[in-house]
């Protein structure tokens, strides 16, 4: 017979079963040891780590969180403001992942914005650095089982939409991840979420609700779009960002969706804002390059944590 590619031969006839008979019996349950275990193996090597990391943070942090946020460019001093209560590297995080950005610090924060406790993202990784994508979502991951059960995602990113403008921001309604492997790939976590999990409400509408409503108050134009995340590092093609405008997509990035998924897929109820810190290619005619999305980033910067706060509170 053939089984998961292999070929099992039993041998033995209809008069009883002999030895023949339980030595390809044998034979197939060694087949199916040798298929599974890899894959279950792989499973528990993923939940380990998770593990690993999950009580290196906790022998010397014990604050709980209640809402997550993971910091783009020109929101990285955004934690430096709240009220911190504890800090940690991703240095003295065992098997951490560590990003390798300019311009991203890399560590947690844990204190108050306002009255609301939080642990802050400072310094996302990103999976142009070389990371496994389960490594990429491993913070995520780590920050939902340290008792975050919303999460905030904000980032800087380029402008699919020509009524867009560097320094507006974008409410993420939905985003689009065909062009990066899904974080879900391989052996499901059980301990984490189901094996296929809803993605019709990846961003809450509650949450949306919230945001439209925190940036009216403060002011502040709000347009809403969809997401596509690539893989980076390079910026895309002009032909790239036409395939993401006949998708559906209104600003083009490297981060954020994957990340999404990853709380989604454990149940945290998420919302996510983009800055649009250029014109993506073929709308700009401007060569791109990482310091304007820095400069535009820190001009709106002020505007960016005033929203973001307001956000917080009310999430």
């Amino acid at each position: 017979m053939e089984f998961n590619n292999k070929i099992v031969i039993v041998t033995g006839g209809a008069q009883g079963i002999g030895k023949d008979h339980c030595r390809g019996i044998a034979f197939m349950k060694k087949s199916i040891n040798i298929m599974t275990t890899p894959k279950r193996k792989e499973e528990v090597i993923m939940y380990k780590k998770l593990m690993t990391c999950l009580e290196s943070v906790r022998k010397k942090i014990d604050f709980k969180p209640e809402v997550a946020l993971i910091l783009g460019s020109g929101l990285g001093d955004f934690a430096d403001g709240i009220q911190i209560e504890q800090t940690i590297d991703y240095t003295d995080i065992e098997g951490f992942p560590v990003s390798t950005v300019k311009g991203h610090k890399g560590r947690f924060v844990f204190g108050y914005v306002e009255k609301t406790p939080v642990v802050i993202m400072q310094g996302r990784v990103h999976y142009y650095e070389g990371y496994a994508m389960s490594d990429v979502v491993l913070p995520t991951r780590l920050m939902g089982m340290l008792g975050a059960k919303k999460i905030l995602l904000t980032n800087a990113a380029g402008g699919a939409n020509p009524s867009y403008k560097p320094g507006d921001f974008m409410m993420i309604t939905d985003h689009i991840t065909t062009g990066v492997p899904s974080p879900l790939i391989g052996p499901n976590m059980d301990e984490l979420g189901t094996r296929f999990p809803d993605m019709s409400e990846v961003y809450s509408r509650r949450l949306q609700d919230v945001i439209r409503k925190c940036a009216k108050e403060c002011d502040i134009k709000l347009q809403e779009g969809v997401y596509v995340q690539f893989t980076g590092p390079n910026y895309e093609t002009p032909a790239e960002v036409r395939l993401a405008q006949r998708w559906g997509g209104d600003a083009v990035g490297m981060s954020t969706a994957c990340e999404a998924m990853a709380a989604r897929h454990m149940g945290m109820e998420i919302c996510g804002i983009s800055c649009i810190t250029n014109m993506a290619a073929g709308i700009s005619q401007k060569e791109l390059n990482h310091k304007e999305v820095q400069e535009t980033a820190d001009r709106v910067a002020k505007s960016f944590k005033e929203l973001v706060t307001k956000v917080v509170v009310n999430m």
